[in-house]
């Protein structure tokens, strides 16, 4: 059996050598208590922790970011002194990455040897974190996938939960800053008015949202635009929420919700319909009925507007469907049956199903800003959340919305508002500009 202290000479060698190359303000927080800086000055404040040595025998053996992630999800490895953004800010991109092509990966996996000769601790699974869907995750709907288990899952977690983060209104969609420092409640409420007026929402008009959350865009529309709002959701926390929240403001007579799914809503026409982050849970398989279904429900010439996470294309289609070692983690713990798809194959697949594009904007800037900010929220409420859901849930979802925030900001996923109308011949009904959107300053 190799001894306990010569694992640790082992790793605090290799860490004072990586810390060498890197410099960073950072350091390694050993399961005995010290700290090993990874540079010459450090501050003595972000520290990632080492809580177990068996944490680096699992990471020599199954070196995935998805092990990473199950062991931060333990926290058997943790950050110290602030949440997974401080340390991203600190460390930067472009540099760090250059330095980490000088380490020599075999000289340290070398050093390490005495961990995989050590004892280890057996895998454990998380009580209540894992989600036992044993069907394909991109299982067509005719297959008989569960979307109401999988949706279930994210969203009944805990409204007291989401509220710790999330806006008074309870909007859990990208917001949308025009000002760049508006605050959270202010940037939701700025997006949904934007998207009513994308919808060229009028008095009367006949709305639906599909997997309407909260109740935020159906109250807003109703409240402000006078339309006749119909939300769908699979969610029993959140029609639970929206229900109360529809009697709460008097609106009964212009909104009504379901706890249903949008598939099985037939002989209903609708003027204008949304989908504010609900095709981000289909699966890409699913993509051509999604919009089949949507079309049918639209009147000719009917405003259809679609708020998407997507990822950049790859050089073709094979190449794009194979899944990152993220992914793995994020649909073990998040988002069961997920899927992101690309802005091509969205647009083409509305195109093929009867819809006319007419515009297509990113929003990936304001989409990093909000998990910035639901981060930071829920890092400085963590207590709270612990107490609510537990501190396995509460680390795994601060990993999860700081690490969408650190991608939005790079540019590794991106956001679109695409506004499209049912195909029919004529005059498509929409303004010959965008003015009404964004005015053009007076000459």
């Amino acid at each position: 059996m190799t001894p306990p202290d010569s694992r640790i000479a082992a790793l605090r060698r290799v860490i004072t050598d990586l810390g060498s190359k890197l410099e960073l303000d950072l350091a390694v927080r050993l399961w005995d208590g010290e700290a090993v800086p990874l540079g010459p000055r450090w501050s003595g404040d972000l520290a990632l922790a080492i809580n177990d040595p068996a944490a680096i025998t699992k990471l020599l053996r199954k070196p995935r970011a998805a092990t990473l992630f199950d062991l931060m999800a333990e926290g058997r490895i943790d950050l110290e002194g602030g949440s997974l953004l401080a340390f991203a800010d600190r460390i930067g991109t472009r540099r760090t990455r250059g330095l980490l092509k000088q380490i020599n990966t075999f000289a340290a996996i070398r050093a390490l040897l005495p961990f995989l000769f050590g004892p280890g601790t057996p895998d454990r699974k998380l009580e209540g974190a894992s989600h036992a869907y044993a069907g394909a995750q991109t299982a067509r709907f005719e297959a008989g996938r569960d979307d109401t288990s999988l949706i279930q899952f994210h969203y009944d977690l805990s409204n007291e939960f989401y509220a710790l983060f999330l806006d008074p209104e309870m909007v859990y969609t990208c917001a949308y800053f025009p000002h760049g420092d508006d605050s959270i409640a202010e940037a939701q409420q700025a997006k949904l008015d934007m998207i009513c007026r994308k919808l060229r929402l009028q008095p009367g008009d006949r709305m639906l949202d599909i997997g309407c959350g909260w109740g935020g865009l159906i109250c807003h529309a109703a409240q402000h635009y006078g339309a006749h709002a119909h939300g769908v959701t699979l969610s029993q926390a959140q029609y639970d929420f929206a229900m109360a929240k529809v009697k709460r403001l008097g609106l009964e007579d212009r909104v009504t919700i379901e706890l249903r799914d949008f598939r099985s809503l037939a002989g209903m026409e609708f003027d204008k319909i949304a989908s504010i982050g609900m095709y981000e849970a289909i699966g890409l398989d699913n993509r051509e009925g999604y919009f089949r279904q949507i079309r049918s429900l639209l009147r000719p010439r009917g405003i259809y507007l679609h708020h998407a996470i997507a990822r950049p294309m790859k050089k073709n289609e094979r190449e794009f469907r194979k899944k990152r070692p993220e992914f793995a983690a994020l649909v073990n713990y998040i988002f069961p049956g997920g899927e992101l798809d690309h802005l091509g194959g969205s647009t083409d697949s509305m195109e093929r199903n009867g819809f006319e594009i007419h515009d297509t904007e990113n929003w990936r800037e304001h989409y990093g800003r909000t998990c910035r900010i639901w981060t930071e929220r829920l890092y400085a409420n963590r207590a709270a959340a612990e107490a609510e859901v537990g501190a396995a849930k509460t680390r795994i979802w601060l990993l999860y919305l700081a690490g969408c925030a650190i991608a939005f900001e790079r540019g590794t996923v991106c956001i679109f508002q695409t506004v499209a109308t049912k195909r029919t011949r004529g005059p498509s009904g929409l303004p010959l500009t965008r003015s009404d959107l964004y005015p053009i300053p007076a000459a």
